[in-house]
């Protein structure tokens, strides 16, 4: 569903297994605040879902040009990307392509199929921010 490599996925299992294995307990959200990184990387785990947040899962996502998040399905959940820099579209199947720019929100609800991809000549990055619908 979300714009996760499988190596992303992976660490974001693991700390959400790691977290409930130090309570031993499942543990309410507590307010927190996440530093970015300084250089950019293709994926870097924001929230990483339960027991970190009630439903909430978000990351920061690079893209170099040319290049695409893959064809993912939001599933249960809904979603809005935040461009921060670079130029791209969000591609829905059957639907026009919404252009993506910094000040540009794109909202996809929940069951939507659809893809991040960069159109532009320089890296796009954004952030991207799922939670379980209701």
């Amino acid at each position: 569903m979300r714009h996760r490599t499988a190596a992303a996925a992976a660490l974001l299992a693991a700390a959400s297994l790691g977290a409930a294995a130090a309570g031993g307990e499942a543990r309410a959200p507590g307010v927190k605040s996440v530093t970015l990184p300084a250089r950019a990387q293709p994926f870097f785990a924001i929230l990483s879902g339960p027991p970190e947040t009630a439903s909430m899962e978000s990351g920061l996502v690079t893209l170099e040009p040319g290049k695409s998040a893959g064809v993912h399905d939001t599933g249960e959940y809904e979603e809005i990307v935040v461009p921060l820099a670079g130029e791209g579209e969000l591609r829905v199947p059957g639907r026009p392509a919404l252009p993506l720019a910094k000040g540009v929100v794109a909202y996809s609800p929940p069951g939507t199929s659809h893809d991040v991809v960069n159109t532009g000549k320089a890296a796009l990055t954004y952030i991207f921010v799922a939670a379980r619908a209701r």
